[in-house]
């Protein structure tokens, strides 16, 4: 049996939860598996999908159905709308990882037909768009000059702000997350597992690391994050790497979160977003785990609460905000991890990661509305719709506001001075 097609199937539909429930049945993926393997199974591996599809069933399909109180739905109704600035339109996305980046008065906004398009942030016109014959995987990565997007086939495209190619390199795998850059040095993560450092002058390979890969895990768009010198990066298994951004070498490694339960779905425990970073702490939530945070220096851990993200958590100066699994935003005390509060009653049970933007935490979801909550208290207080397609990454801030891309290439620019 080819046990890399039921792993990366595995990973879809857990990392495709909304989906699920459009399946005819696990049994059904079980009996298409069976066929494409193309060859006989033992009663050993039938075993393994009885017990899978039975646990899929058990942990995903019922938690997943959500009823919410008329009163719920029309309070979601009643709120203010966020004030739409301008909204314009690149190709669709399936499966990508893409966000809209704001840097030096511009917005840039990669798709998955290999298309790379600068906005003014102001009005929305379109500055210049470039058309390539690649396939984008990631973006928009920024920095040192830089506007950065990844491919399907492991390539690494560097251009300057007005569109010109700088630099083109290969790395061994499709790239995960948007690449960035600090201190001429650009750091792209890749779906096998590696971490590599470029140079950013012309894109040679400076140094790489090969991170751990379980036999499943969920698939996601990982990134990495850049602050003092440092690379910090989650793995599956729940560990967290803190290592040299010029040569790649391991300053700490920290368990995150601890698999627990007995069969491998039980047992996944993977940091599937960026971890956070202030000039103390470092912070990063895995799914079926914990938020932990840990001294920036050493690793040494300062707080953990069990917790569940996919989707990945930012800290200000007094709170954690985390994007738990089910619909749930929720607020830690950066310094002890108290719970502070949790928002569970949006309307959808897939969140972004959130965005902060003054006193507002910005959350997309699933059916395309953005949502607005009150930093302090995590109350509700603006929602607005986009074109009703799925909001797959988080909102990007700008100088007075945010935006976002949708799935279906949509991006939507709002103001928040309202």
């Amino acid at each position: 049996m080819d046990w890399a097609i039921l792993n990366n199937l595995l990973t879809i539909v857990i990392s495709n939860l909304a989906e699920l429930r459009r399946l005819l049945g696990f049994w059904v993926i079980s009996i298409f598996l069976l066929q494409g393997c193309g060859s006989t199974m033992n009663p050993f591996d039938m075993r393994i999908i009885e017990a899978m599809s039975t646990q899929l069933s058990d942990m995903f399909v019922a938690d997943d159905v959500v009823v919410y109180e008329k009163e719920e739905l029309d309070a979601l109704k009643s709120v203010d709308s966020i004030p739409l600035k301008w909204k314009g339109k690149v190709s669709e996305n399936e499966i990508a990882s893409f966000y809209a980046v704001y840097e030096n008065e511009a917005l840039y906004v990669a798709d998955e037909a290999g298309k790379l398009t600068k906005y003014e942030v102001a009005t929305g016109k379109e500055l210049w768009q470039v058309k390539t014959k690649h396939k984008f995987s990631a973006g928009v990565g920024v920095g040192d000059g830089l506007i950065l997007v990844g491919t399907f086939k492991g390539e690494v495209l560097a251009y300057n702000e007005s569109g010109h190619m700088l630099w083109q390199a290969s790395a061994t795998s499709e790239i995960l997350s948007p690449p960035q850059a600090q201190n001429n040095i650009v750091v792209v993560r890749t779906v096998d597992g590696r971490i590599f450092g470029l140079d950013a002058i012309d894109g040679k390979r400076k140094w790489i690391y090969q991170g751990a890969t379980p036999s499943l895990t969920v698939r996601s768009t990982a990134g990495i994050t850049l602050a003092h010198g440092a690379v910090f990066a989650g793995f599956p298994g729940g560990k967290m790497v803190a290592m040299s951004l010029f040569n790649g070498n391991i300053g700490w490694e920290a368990a995150v979160s601890h698999p627990r339960g007995v069969t491998e779905l039980e047992r996944m425990t993977d940091i599937t977003s960026a971890p956070v970073v202030n000039n103390r702490l470092v912070c990063a939530a895995a799914y079926q785990g914990r938020v932990t945070c840990f001294a920036i220096n050493d690793g040494t851990q300062i707080w953990a609460r069990d917790s569940s993200s996919s989707a990945g958590l930012v800290m200000d100066n007094d709170y954690v905000y985390v994007t738990e699994d089910k619909g749930i935003v929720a607020a830690y005390d950066l310094l002890s991890g108290a719970s502070v509060w949790k928002q569970s009653r949006l309307g959808s049970k897939r969140l972004t990661r959130p965005t902060i933007k003054g006193q507002y935490i910005v959350v997309g979801d699933d059916q395309g509305y953005v949502n607005l909550l009150r930093n302090y208290d995590g109350v509700l207080i603006a929602r607005s719709a986009t074109d009703g397609s799925m909001i797959q990454n988080p909102a990007s801030p700008l100088p007075d506001g945010f935006a976002v891309q949708t799935a279906k290439g949509g991006v939507y620019a709002y103001s928040t001075n309202f």
